[in-house]
């Protein structure tokens, strides 16, 4: 009997259906390489396999496997497919940032690919090179303590680890030609190396892993409030350690690659080259390379990574750590499918009954509420490890300081006395601008011209001095020495970004060596190791960011942080916006004072008797929580209701404004009140684009996959018409 395939590719397409060949021996989740209309040839996933024929008169045959293995189990299957309907994509999308690029061959490639290229893995080990002098082992162990260690344990043991040396040791020992580094392969994780040096639990740390197991035993999710330097990491690598001896896989989520490179190295002193690291910034081949290794891994693996890293192939998932997981970094904006890697992984450790550990010092209000009303479990870690205070906060009144003479370009006098303080004392410095570039517009004094975006309606921003570029569609220009308008005054630079900082700070301390880390700096990984790296070593006095800054890093030498211009957080067109000002200004307060020195904090604004900011002053997350979660209640959003925000985007004005009128007319129908808009955005026009927002609300008690179902129907009969088809239409499921 002739079986047929329904096959996912990695197309905005819904699955087609192709014949199997006879004697191709396929399984469901296996990579096959099929032709899609005349010439193209695409990697295609396997989805269903059965024996009823299409209505198409011509059917295309599938008849090349790609991989011994199949390269999706029943589970990520599923996972996928959850992805697909919730956050309302086709399973193709979800394929295009499921799977490594190189996993998936189009084209030539496919047609002639006829093998696994699996590279396995490779472990450094540290080797003697030859029997070592008894006159330079004396000389060595009278000058090189450390040195003198390593050569002992190689000649007891033969090799070791490389990550279980210390590096510097390695290092002068290589030099000096008597060691060697030596490379092998493995396949997977050796399960029953479980003897880790793990770091010893204070009293309050070792009550909340108790608690957390406790919880464990009755709940799948658990979130740990842990104020910033408490010690979170170190809970987790007990419970990582304890996961790996039962054989079980571990998933670390973190937002940001930025914060990786350090984790990475605290991760791999306890669990050496068990690690592995999996985000966007490395390379195309490294990335299938580890999709091949783990669909082969039997279990132990402990995977470190950003949002993506919840598609690779962990069969044997027991637990999921979400690092900061209040952060904006785990919603996925650009392209589909738009998720939240918060919420998919719950999602995904229910799927395998695995358990989820969710860890911040601010959470989301989602989160404190879904654990205050007994669907999560939470456990408090109110004190810093090793008792370090909290750092002091000093609110700074900017109007107040310019009517006093009390302000020097963007610094408020006590900023600038607290750095001149930390420099002397060979202390380091964190400021934080939530704006790259130097200025973020130029405008003329006389006629009010503003440099904006042929393309995009909004203003470019100035950097280096005489570049404007914008930070939608990337176009850039000079910058005018005129106004083009009136042709007589200069156009002059308006606000300020993190790069004009680093200029100021730079000139009103020469002697201190700044640097910057923001998008323009975080060109590629190694960039941005180097930044982070020398600022550890205490190579850099002063460091300068944006947002990147406030996360997750832990350097004992700063002992004062400065928020430049918290307005812009506090005064955010978004019903977040006071939540989020407070996550930022507290995540980022606690980068200070993790040494032996208390630590402070000045933030510079406007409206220095702001709520939000009272709340920082005392560390009072809950009483912040309680507030916002009032609010919301009041005005009917999330966690109290669920947000569908529909973007529409055209490049005929007129036509668009149409079609959105029908759609929010057709929804009304079906949804009533729950539909808010038509509105024009604050950035209407990106790329050429014109952009139109409806926004539909549905109560948290309503069956949202029923209105999933409804807005889908109505959509599809307003929009699938000759005059609105070619209306680009987006569904942000969770939309903030």
């Amino acid at each position: 009997m002739t079986r047929y395939a329904d096959i996912v590719l990695p197309l905005y397409q819904p699955t087609y259906t192709f014949e199997v060949a006879e004697g191709c021996d396929l399984a469901v989740g296996d990579a096959v390489a099929v032709q899609f209309g005349v010439k193209a040839v695409y990697t295609g996933i396997v989805w269903r396999i059965h024996t009823d024929r299409p209505e198409a008169k011509r059917i295309k045959k599938i008849s090349q496997k790609l991989y011994e293995k199949p390269l999706l189990s029943e589970r990520q299957m599923a996972f996928w497919e959850w992805i697909a309907d919730y956050y309302m994509c086709t399973l193709g999308e979800v394929m295009r940032v499921a799977l490594p690029s190189l996993i998936k061959p189009r084209g030539a490639d496919a047609q002639a690919f006829e093998r696994e290229q699996f590279r396995p893995r490779k472990v450094a080990f540290v080797a003697l090179c030859g029997a070592v002098l008894t006159e330079e082992r004396a000389k060595i162990e009278r000058r090189a303590p450390r040195q003198h260690e390593l050569l002992a344990l190689l000649e007891a043991q033969g090799e070791v680890r490389r990550s279980a040396c210390d590096a510097a040791a390695v290092a002068a020992l290589r030099k000096r030609g008597l060691v060697e580094i030596v490379e092998r392969e493995i396949e997977g994780c050796d399960v029953g190396e479980c003897d880790y040096d793990l770091p010893t639990l204070s009293e309050r740390q070792q009550e909340a892993y108790d608690a957390i197991l406790h919880h464990f035993s009755q709940v799948q999710t658990v979130l740990l409030r842990g104020v910033t330097g408490s010690g979170k990491t170190e809970i987790y690598m007990h419970l990582i350690a304890r996961t790996l001896a039962a054989g079980g896989d571990v998933l670390y989520l973190v937002p940001e690659i930025a914060m990786t490179s350090q984790l990475l190295a605290r991760v791999k002193r306890v669990f050496g080259e068990r690690v592995t690291p999996y985000h966007s910034k490395i390379t195309n081949q490294r990335r299938a390379d580890i999709y091949r290794r783990l669909n082969r891994s039997e279990g132990g693996e402990l995977v470190v990574g950003t949002r993506s890293a919840l598609f690779l192939p962990l069969h044997n998932l027991q637990l999921i750590i979400v690092d900061e997981e209040h952060d904006l970094s785990y919603k996925q904006t650009e392209p589909a499918p738009r998720y939240q890697g918060r919420d998919a992984a719950v999602m995904l450790a229910h799927q395998h009954s695995a358990k989820c550990l969710l860890g911040s010092a601010t959470p989301s209000i989602e989160s404190y509420i879904r654990a205050t009303t007994g669907k999560y479990r939470e456990v408090v870690l109110a004190e810093r490890y090793g008792g370090a205070q909290l750092p002091d906060v000093i609110v700074s009144d900017t109007i107040r300081a310019a009517k006093r003479g009390e302000r020097k370009s963007h610094f408020n006098k006590v900023l600038l006395d607290k750095i001149e303080e930390r420099l002397e004392c060979s202390e380091q410095v964190l400021l934080f601008q939530n704006r790259r570039g130097v200025s973020p517009f130029v405008s003329c004094e006389d006629c009010g011209w503003t440099a904006r975006c042929p393309h995009c309606n909004v203003s470019l921003t100035l950097h280096g001095g005489n570049r404007l570029t914008c930070h939608y569609c990337g176009y850039s220009e000079p910058l005018p020495r005129r106004c083009p308008a009136c042709k007589t005054a200069e156009v002059r630079a308006m606000g300020f970004g993190t790069e004009k900082i680093e200029q100021e700070i730079s000139a009103l301390f020469p002697e201190a060596r700044v640097a910057r880390l923001d998008r323009d700096t975080l060109t590629s990984e190694s960039a941005c190791n180097r930044i982070i790296e020398a600022f550890e070593r205490g190579e850099t006095d002063i460091l300068v960011g944006t947002q990147i800054i406030t996360k997750g890093f832990d350097f004992s030498r700063v002992t004062l942080v400065g928020v430049l211009n918290a307005d812009n957080l506090l005064n955010a067109p978004d019903y977040r916006a006071s939540e989020r000002a407070f996550q930022t200004i507290m995540q980022f307060a606690g980068r200070g004072g993790r040494g032996e020195k208390r630590g402070e904090v000045v933030i510079q604004t406007a409206e220095p008797e702001h709520p939000i900011l009272r709340y920082v002053a005392t560390g009072d997350y809950v009483a912040m929580a309680r507030e916002q979660s009032a609010e919301r209640q009041g005005f009917f959003y999330p966690p109290y209701s669920r947000l569908v925000g529909i973007t529409m985007r055209y490049r005929s004005a007129e036509v668009l404004h149409r079609a959105a009128v029908e759609l929010a007319e057709a929804l009304r129908g079906r949804f009533s009140r729950r539909v808010l808009g038509p509105t024009i955005p604050l950035v209407d026009r990106v790329r050429g684009e014109h952009i139109v927002e409806i926004m539909l609300k549905i109560e948290s008690g309503a069956s949202f996959a029923r209105a999933r179902k409804i807005l889908r129907e109505v959509m599809a009969e307003v929009l699938n018409t000759r005059e609105y088809r070619k209306i680009i239409t987006i569904c942000n499921v969770d939309a903030s």
